[in-house]
C-alpha cells in the first residue's frame, strides 16, 4: 500500500515539474534528479515486493536496506522540497507558478510519508538487531 502512495505522489512531484520549462532554474533540476530518482528505486523496491523476491535472496539484510533506502529519501526529499519551496516564487515565471506550488506541496506530502516509512523500517531495523544479539 504504501508503495502505491510514494509512486502516484512521486509522479505528481515530478510530472508537475516536467511540464514546465524547469531547466532554466537549477533548483528544480535538483528537485527533478531527487523525484524521478526516488521514484525509480521505489518501483524497483516495489517489484521486489509483489514478486517476493526478497525471500529468494536471504543473504541480503532486508531491513538495513529498507532503512537506508527510506532514511536516505526522507533526507534528500526534505532537502528537495525545502529547496523547491524558497525557489518557488511568481517572479521567475507567473506561468509555471502554480504547477510548481503543487508540485512543492506533493514533495513535503512525499517527505511525510518516507519519514513514516523511516521510522517503522527502524523499528523493524532495531527489533530484528534485537533477535539477533539474543539469539
Amino acid at each position: 500500500m504504501c508503495f502505491k502512495v510514494y509512486q502516484v505522489l512521486g509522479l505528481l512531484v515530478w510530472t508537475l515539474i516536467a511540464g514546465t520549462e524547469y531547466f532554466l532554474y537549477p533548483a528544480f533540476g535538483w528537485v527533478m534528479f531527487v523525484a524521478v530518482f526516488y521514484w525509480v528505486l521505489t518501483l524497483f523496491f516495489l517489484i521486489i515486493y509483489m514478486t517476493m523476491t526478497y525471500t529468494r535472496i536471504p543473504q541480503v539484510p532486508w531491513t538495513t536496506v529498507g532503512l537506508c533506502f527510506n532514511g536516505s529519501a526522507f533526507v534528500l526529499y526534505l532537502i528537495a522540497a525545502i529547496v523547491e519551496a524558497c525557489a518557488v516564487t511568481e517572479d521567475l515565471d507567473s506561468h509555471n507558478y502554480n504547477s510548481w506550488a503543487a508540485s512543492s506541496f506533493f514533495a513535503f506530502a512525499v517527505t511525510f510519508c518516507y519519514a513514516g516509512n523511516t521510522y517503522f523500517s527502524f523499528i523493524s531495523w532495531r527489533s530484528r538487531t534485537l533477535q539477533q544479539t539474543f539469539s
